[in-house]
């Protein structure tokens, strides 16, 4: 997660107060735009209305540009005839400029810029070049969407502050893709899917930019069943195992904006079907089954960034030894340990009791803190996704029943007390969750 950052407000952002007169006017674009097809949104192409951008305090403002919005709308109506070169000025909403524009631009939320994209040449190249996420990074402004698979090959996408549900694309892939094993991870304005097909390990690349995927660039040292984390960016991924099966210490660095990946030192132990989180500026890597470990390693390590080292953390996760709910079950059967991180801590959710654990970074041990949501089944962990996106945590998961075809998205902001969680939205699905990732731009 980005230090600093916050979800888009509903209201009018207060960087835009200085030309309020001509805020109307981007509201007026999302408006218009509603009736257009976003590029993002295959299944629910109907949006819901436009989070209001004027407060109460400012409905007077916006009477008084009832005119400006009027007059737009004519211009706008206007120009649809006209050239190219005319309709798609670099100026996007002229009356006000670019930099204005973009400055509105920046403050609303997400899930308009299909609609918006679909306006004209000039906000559809504006929004596929990413700018605007990249800005939006350096203002810290985020928006965190969830991004998971309960079919092979299917993706969906599921934005929380509308409780709106999204189909991705198919992917496009043979069916030795389709079996093998994958991890996912969310980075920029990516989704990574990691793979492998015939031959050798693959990554598939899905862009919130163009709403398509494509070939992603390959890891130095391909590998799977490892643990990742992104933190804005960039993303890391560590451990895992080779082609052959032999388990790995080495880990690298992806950096979404170049497309390029960096070799890290390697870690102090090779481990697989471990966990990774970005914590307090730090990567941890946490769990996992290591050479000769039958019983799974309780050792975390993190990676210092200014010292370029990993460094041991000794019994840093035992949880899934602990209690007389854990099953008998070997440690390559069981799924990587389910850890989110929210405002710097660290979260754990413990299937084999439906628990919510939270860790004590100073004592170094796990803290029961209470229950997972009922529908959040699993087998010995897996088809269950526990995630961090933004300040809450989320539970995605549903009943193993037959007749229990639906899935169920659960949100809990951590106070002190215990967890209650808040169900944000329930569909028909396939009920089991093989991989989900948290995109924040």
């Amino acid at each position: 997660m980005l230090e600093g950052s916050y979800h888009v407000s509903r209201d009018l952002p207060c960087a835009c107060e200085q030309a309020s007169k001509w805020i109307c006017y981007a509201f007026q674009v999302i408006e218009h735009s509603k009736g257009k097809r976003p590029l993002e949104d295959v299944a629910d192409i109907g949006l819901r209305k436009s989070s209001k951008l004027l407060d109460v305090q400012e409905k007077e403002e916006a009477v008084q540009c009832h005119y400006g919005l009027s007059l737009f709308q004519e211009e706008h109506s206007d120009k649809q005839h006209d050239s190219d070169s005319h309709s798609d000025s670099g100026s996007l909403i002229h009356q006000i400029g670019r930099d204005l524009s973009i400055n509105c631009l920046l403050h609303c939320s997400r899930s308009d810029y299909g609609s918006i994209a679909s306006l004209n040449q000039s906000f559809r190249s504006l929004i596929q070049s990413g700018e605007l996420y990249r800005l939006r990074r350096q203002m810290g402004i985020v928006e965190h969407w969830v991004y998971f698979s309960c079919n092979l090959l299917e993706w969906e996408a599921f934005d929380p502050i509308r409780c709106r549900w999204m189909h991705l694309p198919a992917m496009t892939s043979n069916e030795c893709f389709m079996c093998s094993d994958k991890e996912s991870l969310a980075v920029g304005t990516e989704l990574l899917v990691f793979g492998k097909e015939i031959e050798s390990h693959v990554i598939y690349k899905y862009s919130i930019l163009t709403n398509s995927w494509s070939s992603g660039m390959k890891t130095n040292t391909p590998r799977c069943l490892f643990g990742s984390g992104s933190l804005g960016e960039i993303a890391i991924v560590a451990g895992g195992c080779d082609s052959r099966g032999n388990i790995l210490s080495s880990a690298e660095l992806y950096n979404s904006e170049t497309g390029t990946w960096e070799t890290l030192p390697s870690m102090n132990k090779p481990r697989k079907l471990c966990s990774g989180v970005f914590m307090d500026g730090k990567f941890y890597i946490i769990g996992g089954v290591g050479v000769g470990n039958s019983n799974g390693l309780t050792c975390g390590e993190v990676y210092d960034f200014k010292a370029r080292s990993w460094t041991e953390v000794p019994d840093m996760f035992p949880a899934r030894n602990r209690g007389a709910g854990a099953n008998d079950a070997p440690a390559i059967a069981k799924a990587p340990p389910l850890l989110a991180v929210v405002k710097n801590e660290l979260y754990a959710a413990y299937y084999a009791e439906n628990e919510v654990w939270k860790y004590d970074k100073r004592r170094n041990l796990w803290i029961t803190i209470g229950r997972l949501p009922e529908q959040a089944t699993s087998m010995n962990g897996w088809g269950l996704a526990f995630r961090a996106c933004g300040d809450q945590l989320i539970v995605i998961g549903g009943p193993r029943a037959l007749n229990g075809r639906f899935i169920e998205i659960n949100s809990w902001e951590p106070t002190e007390g215990a967890p209650n969680w808040n169900l944000l939205g329930r569909k028909h699905s396939g009920s089991f969750v093989y991989n989900c990732a948290v995109m924040g731009c």
